[in-house]
């Protein structure tokens, strides 16, 4: 059976969420820790600041949620109000969701399919994708390409990095006039420097652990960069203050916040903290100059389009719905193959027998036409002789359903 679990944001405030995220550098030994230590046949781990979810092909996703809390050093007790679990067919028509922005903070942003893709791609690296969820991401993908590509779901998307600007801009007049200081050098922090950008502030800063990375970020939008070790010297230089890392614990704390507020006199500083795990911690936001903001709030700001889409997404829903109908077909298809290779194994060997005894016969001068008549004979018998002995024996509801079985199978019908 093919199992998801997990916690998003809609299921779980961002304190849970955090506590089950993977760090993407340690993605690869988790997958083969969860293969090796429990009766998974195949997994695949998505893992963002929005959610932690665990695709897999197991008998019971009982035993995956053990290995989860146990992973993260929580009690199940802890997570256990805030998991999901899906089975077939809900498990498909999730993933099916997810890949189509269905299942987003902001319904229709493409950042998700290509953090499945990521997903995907890690599992095949750590050789836990198997036939059954390789198939199914790949139906997933195809599935969103089909929705974006058929509806209006990704029209006018109010991203997080568009509501990130938003936000800034009710705390200052204009973007023009801040220093912006972003904190990682990804994907997201690349989509916001974007946005922000657009707005041509005064001064824009990239600072991320490797300083070679954060130098070609920066380059793009005629930035400085520097190490995440001197955002201490920086920090009070900015106004704006982005920051999506993978870091497993706070990269700003509360006093290094109170010190820049203390060199800046009291001037605002906006924050925007994308990261699961949080980089800026918590108590942060109750300072008096700061206005931090993490995922979970900026999905407020977002949330007021949600109207304008609500009828591409009914669109959406009736193709998907098709869709997992088409995938069950498949799941169910590949159990009629053993059976099938049997057959025609079955097959093979009749043929090939009959095929030496007519080679015989033909060595030992008897015409071809006898030998290939024969042959044909034999053969047909030969095939023929398991389901004409079932239906002999057969009697009553049993014969019914193996004469439909049979006309079925071969074609018949009653005047044949």
């Amino acid at each position: 059976m093919i199992f998801t679990l997990g916690i998003n944001h809609h299921s779980a405030p961002l304190a849970i969420r955090e506590r089950v995220a993977f760090n993407a550098d340690k993605l690869h030994q988790a997958l083969a820790d969860l293969v090796h230590s429990q009766p998974v046949k195949e997994v695949a781990i998505l893992s963002t600041c929005n959610r932690t979810e665990i695709y897999c092909a197991a008998e019971t996703p009982d035993v995956v949620i053990d290995w989860l809390a146990r992973y993260h050093q929580v009690e199940r007790s802890e997570i256990a109000p805030y998991l999901y679990t899906h089975d077939q067919p809900e498990a498909i028509r999730h993933a099916f969701r997810v890949a189509s922005g269905l299942d987003s903070m902001v319904i229709g942003e493409p950042q998700i399919l290509g953090q499945m893709k990521d997903a995907v791609r890690v599992a095949e690296e750590s050789g836990t994708l198997g036939t059954q969820l390789h198939k199914l991401f790949q139906r997933s993908f195809s599935v969103a390409k089909e929705v974006r590509s058929t509806t209006a779901i990704g029209a006018n998307i109010v991203s997080m990095a568009a509501a990130g600007v938003h936000l800034a801009e009710r705390i200052f007049e204009s973007i023009e006039t801040q220093r912006i200081l972003f904190i990682g050098a990804g994907e997201m922090i690349e989509l916001c420097a974007t946005h922000f950008c657009a707005r041509h502030p005064k001064q824009v800063t990239i600072a991320n652990r490797t300083l070679e990375r954060g130098r070609a970020l920066a380059e793009r939008f005629n930035g400085t960069a520097i190490r995440l070790d001197e955002l201490g010297e920086h920090l009070a230089q900015n106004d704006i203050v982005v920051s999506c890392t993978a870091s497993p614990v706070p990269i700003i704390g509360l006093g290094l916040v109170e010190r820049a507020i203390k060199a800046r006199r009291h001037r605002p500083m906006f924050m925007i903290d994308l990261a699961v795990p949080r980089d800026i911690e918590e108590e942060i936001g109750d300072l008096d100059d700061v206005f931090l903001y993490t995922v979970d709030d900026l999905a407020l700001v977002v949330e007021s389009g949600l109207e304008s889409r609500q009828a591409a997404v009914v669109e959406a829903e009736t193709i998907i719905a098709n869709r997992v109908q088409d995938f069950i077909g498949w799941l169910q298809s590949r159990d009629t193959v053993p059976v099938i290779r049997s057959l025609r194994d079955s097959a093979e060997r009749m043929r090939r027998h009959e095929l030496e005894h007519a080679m015989k016969l033909l060595a030992k001068g008897e015409s071809a036409e006898k030998v290939l008549d024969q042959l044909s004979h034999r053969l047909t018998n030969k095939l023929l002789h398991a389901p004409t002995q079932a239906l002999n024996l057969a009697d009553g509801q049993e014969r019914l359903e193996l004469q439909s079985a049979v006309g079925r199978l071969f074609h018949l019908h009653a005047n044949d």
